[in-house]
């Protein structure tokens, strides 16, 4: 980690244009990079599979807190939820703290079906490296992945 006399910062709070080209081009290719997987795999980016993929890392949860995790109308939220239930990807249950409440949790099918989209991109991702990159684009790569970590984290404050 970079200690804070090795940053750069503008003066005056500005932010300093070269950086703010690099920004923009990481997002540009992020974007593009992520939109190029979800095609190869299969997985297109939708509101069930995010949703699967929140209750996966955050437990189980309400419509309400659902809604408001992913930026949408809790009409719209459990209309997803309907869908994912119907599949047998996530079941309701009354919620112990507040009985007239219900928690969404994600099942079993619901961690299989998850676990093969991110193995089906994952897989993607391996053979591009694995075909089209030299050992030392492998070594660059592998490690800027803790530098776009710590943004994530940055971010996620």
């Amino acid at each position: 980690m970079q200690s804070p006399e090795n940053v750069s910062r503008a003066d005056d709070g500005e932010i300093d244009p070269a950086i703010l080209d690099i920004a923009e081009n990481l997002r540009r290719a992020i974007g593009g990079f992520v939109r190029a997987i979800q095609k190869d795999a299969g997985t297109p980016r939708t509101a069930q599979p995010e949703t699967l993929a929140i209750l996966d890392r955050d437990g189980a949860m309400s419509v309400a807190a659902l809604a408001q995790l992913r930026q949408v109308k809790h009409q719209s939220m459990r209309l997803v939820v309907a869908l994912l239930e119907a599949d047998g990807l996530v079941c309701r249950s009354a919620d112990e703290a507040d009985r007239r409440s219900q928690r969404v949790t994600i099942t079993e099918a619901g961690r299989r079906v998850l676990s093969q989209a991110r193995m089906a991109r994952a897989t993607s991702i391996a053979k591009v490296i694995q075909e089209q990159f030299s050992v030392r684009d492998r070594d660059t790569l592998g490690a800027s992945i803790s530098l776009l970590q710590r943004m994530t984290d940055a971010l996620a404050l």
